[in-house]
């Protein structure tokens, strides 16, 4: 007599990455940033990065400042610490951490108003001192969280959802980056994968400053005239009970191009963005042609991507103080705080 025997199907075992970790502790919490916008793209490649690179999240330490970009930091590496200072003072913060305990791999994330206006005086410092930190720009031209005013990276001609033409010149802060001596240099674009997962795998593998700047289209400027859904269409058809807004669900805008080549991309309110990938062969260690390509892309009303600049070699901001290899925030006090004797040497060389 044989007896069947109903066998349970087995589970399929979770993938591990090289330290043996699942992708979901490089998760965060729910976005709560608007359906389709470029910032929640960016995020995906920040998990999928570090999760492919085996970064243990604990090791991380997350800095951001204010504005919708500075949100993005609770949406990764849940584990990881984290500092959301004030407008435009985030890189003080990081300095700070870094130099407390620079064995943590730091990651920066702002907006191009954060960075780029209230902000540029702490991003020009950072960048000449080659500290280790990605630092990240999300850069959608706006002011996302105040209505979208422009910001200092807006394009000169551009237009607002109200009609206004921005008649200022836009800040390239990748060019002010190289010219100040940063050791990673890179721009992509949020809707890119494979291009920025490239990129922020090489930031997370550089000894110094990585600057990336990634346009991140920002879905509110779908409120513009001709939309059903604009809050002006709204209000010239229907008695309205108070001042509301309506920002309606987007699709992520996905893109996929060859290096060397150049593609439109339509934006969700039918605005068309040029950009243009460098080639395979270009070579990024010469500062002088990256600036020049960057300038020629600009004159051309393209946004070049990629790499432009990077030096392996140049000391970073640890290297420069001559920093124990233990972390100052691990030392006894009597080991980093000058004694009395110190003190008095001091106060006699004033004299």
């Amino acid at each position: 007599m044989s007896t069947d025997i109903a066998t349970a199907p087995v589970a399929k075992a979770a993938k591990l990455n090289r330290i043996g970790l699942e992708i979901a502790p490089y998760r965060g919490g729910k976005t709560t940033l608007c359906a389709g916008c470029g910032h929640n793209a960016i995020t995906e490649r920040i998990i999928d990065a570090f999760y492919e690179m085996g970064v243990d999240p604990y090791n991380v330490v997350k800095f951001s400042g204010i504005g919708c970009s500075s949100k993005s930091p609770a949406y990764f590496l849940e584990a990881a610490h984290g500092f959301n200072a004030v407008h435009g003072r985030m890189p003080a913060v990081a300095t700070g951490a870094m130099m407390a305990n620079h064995q943590l791999l730091g990651i920066g994330v702002s907006g191009d108003g954060d960075t780029a206006s209230i902000g540029m005086g702490q991003f020009i410092h950072l960048m000449r001192r080659n500290l280790p930190l990605i630092y990240i720009i999300e850069d959608n031209g706006c002011y996302g969280l105040t209505k979208g005013q422009f910001s200092a990276t807006a394009d000169l001609g551009s237009k607002l959802k109200t009609g206004v033409v921005n008649d200022l010149p836009a800040i390239d802060t990748c060019m002010l980056a190289i010219e100040l001596g940063a050791t990673f240099v890179a721009r992509s674009f949020s809707g890119d994968k494979k291009q920025l997962s490239a990129i922020l795998k090489a930031a997370i593998s550089h000894g110094g400053t990585a600057m990336i700047d990634v346009i991140s289209p920002c879905v509110t400027f779908n409120d513009h005239e001709g939309s059903t859904k604009s809050y002006s269409y709204v209000k010239d058809h229907e008695e309205l009970l108070n001042d509301v807004s309506f920002v309606p669900f987007f699709e992520d805008i996905a893109i996929e191009y060859d290096p060397g080549t150049t593609k439109e991309v339509t934006m969700h309110d039918g605005s068309r963005l040029l950009l243009s990938k460098l080639p395979v062969d270009y070579n990024p260690s010469n500062a002088l042609d990256a600036a020049r390509r960057l300038g020629e892309s600009k004159l051309r009303g393209e946004l070049l991507t990629g790499i432009f600049y990077v030096n392996p070699t140049g000391a970073n901001f640890i290297d420069l103080l001559h920093l124990v290899d233990e972390p100052l925030n691990t030392l006894p006090l009597e080991q980093v705080r000058p004694g009395r004797q110190a003190l008095e040497e001091l106060m006699e060389e004033l004299k």
